[in-house]
């Protein structure tokens, strides 16, 4: 099936969202933390998401609260969302997910919460479904670093067997599988996908003498739920695969291809697919060449995006060097004011994530980076005008506030700007100096290329 892929603009993520005066600034302000967290969020074929019924989204868990995040401002529909109880008692925490609705989920795993507290939370879900509502939840019931989905819990098909099999009104529900990706869990500016699978319709059962569905029908449910799941996520059985897979991607796609992340994640798993289910000599003599050249480029300090410069000659690479540099340099004296005014909130954004991964959450960290980015950035503009305010006046004062958002901004592209040339920097030097290795590089580049052209689905 051919993906419709969409890069989310900020825009994007405040269309035909309504709520509450609370719930439009919370999503507001997640949304712009969001997208400068992220450098690109897409999704892929969230035109499939049905309108005017109600919907299950059930999603993989593989980055903390920065999963729910993305989702709360990503999704096609306003959602409600099942979330651990332990959350609702942590501050800050409890106030986003009760000015979003979610609703509470009572666990064996956390101590001292009472699970029969369950029936009230499943009757209300319901009530929100068949009312045309749509709620989120996850599964596996546990944030993770596994490479591949753990167990479903049944949670997802209670509640949707327990929706559409009261009364006799032939209720639409539908489920609809989302993969969560991301070039990298934590790492400041990656991307995030959201990937929406085929919906599926949820049929009636009968119900037993307490208003439960059975056993039978759940274990049914959550079975399909945990197939659909795994079509839209990516699944390897070991870390070193997954590894493996990811260094071939970034190989294939060096030259263009695969630009999209939707591209990206279907070249993993049709290549996680082949390395768990083929056994040839010839695929594993590859794997061996992928590695090797891997670490070569690691000790050269490039990527095999940058042996692309093999194409051109001595004299345009250092053109473009220049042109792409020079820039960078006219904005370096604004980028370092904007770096060692917001350096107190960066390292009080570290501390908290540090603190908050430290009690009871899964796995939170970057989820607490962007919180406290929330607080602690604006906190440090406000602090500026006021002290500029007092030496220098109100008008002053309040005229800083966008300026030291505007430095704060500056930094933030010209470190990543830097980031990205040191790369380039390493590869001008290499391609000026050992030309005979950067080309040879170049060619295992194009080969390796032609071998892996058969893991794009496209």
């Amino acid at each position: 099936m051919r993906l419709s892929i969409k890069k989310l603009r900020l825009i994007d993520l405040f269309r035909n969202r309504k709520g509450t005066l609370t719930f439009r600034l919370v999503l507001a302000v997640f949304g712009i933390a969001l997208k400068l967290f992220f450098r690109r969020i897409e999704t892929v074929n969230a035109d499939t998401v049905p309108s005017g019924t109600g919907v299950i989204f059930v999603m993989n868990h593989p980055n903390g609260l920065i999963d729910p995040a993305l989702v709360f401002v990503a999704m096609p529909r306003r959602i409600s969302f099942l979330a651990k109880s332990t959350l609702f008692k942590m501050p800050v925490i409890s106030f986003l997910l009760r000015t979003v609705g979610a609703l509470p989920v009572y666990r064996r795993i956390d101590a001292g919460e009472d699970i029969a507290k369950n029936q009230e939370t499943f009757r209300l879900a319901s009530q929100m479904l068949r009312g045309g509502g749509s709620i989120a939840l996850f599964p596996e019931g546990v944030s993770h670093n596994s490479p591949k989905l753990l167990p479903a819990k049944t949670g997802a098909a209670r509640i949707a067997l327990g929706a559409v099999s009261v009364g006799d009104d032939n209720f639409d529900l539908r489920i609809v599988p989302v993969g969560l990706f991301y070039t990298s869990k934590k790492a400041f500016r990656s991307e995030a996908l959201l990937h929406f699978g085929e919906p599926f319709r949820v049929h009636p059962t009968a119900l037993d003498t307490d208003g439960q569905p059975p056993r039978d029908a759940v274990k049914e449910l959550t079975a399909l739920i945990e197939e659909e799941l795994r079509k839209v996520t990516l699944n390897a059985e070991t870390d070193a695969a997954m590894n493996t897979a990811r260094i071939a991607e970034a190989i294939f796609s060096s030259s263009g291809d695969n630009e999209n992340l939707g591209e990206k994640l279907e070249f993993l798993q049709a290549y996680i697919d082949d390395l768990e289910t083929e056994d040839d000599p010839e695929d594993e003599k590859l794997r061996s060449e992928i590695h090797r050249f891997d670490q070569e480029l690691n000790r050269y300090g490039i990527g095999p995006e940058h042996l692309s410069l093999a194409q051109f000659d001595r004299s345009f690479v250092v053109r473009e060097a220049i042109s792409r540099s020079w820039w960078l340099l006219l904005l370096l004296p604004f980028a370092v004011i904007g770096i060692i005014l917001h350096s107190p909130a960066y390292q009080l954004c570290r501390l908290f994530s540090e603190w908050y991964s430290r009690h009871g959450a899964d796995d939170v960290a970057s989820t607490a980076k962007v919180l406290a980015g929330v607080v602690f950035m604006p906190a440090t503009w406000l602090i500026t005008a006021l002290v500029v305010g007092y030496f220098l006046g109100w008008e002053s004062g309040i005229f800083s506030i966008p300026i030291s958002a505007l430095f704060g901004l500056v930094a933030l592209y010209t470190i990543e700007q830097f980031e990205d040339l040191r790369g380039w920097a390493n590869a001008v030097a290499l391609f000026l100096t050992k030309k005979e290795v950067f080309l040879r590089l170049f060619v295992e580049r194009r080969e390796m290329q032609r071998k892996l052209i058969g893991y794009d689905r496209q």
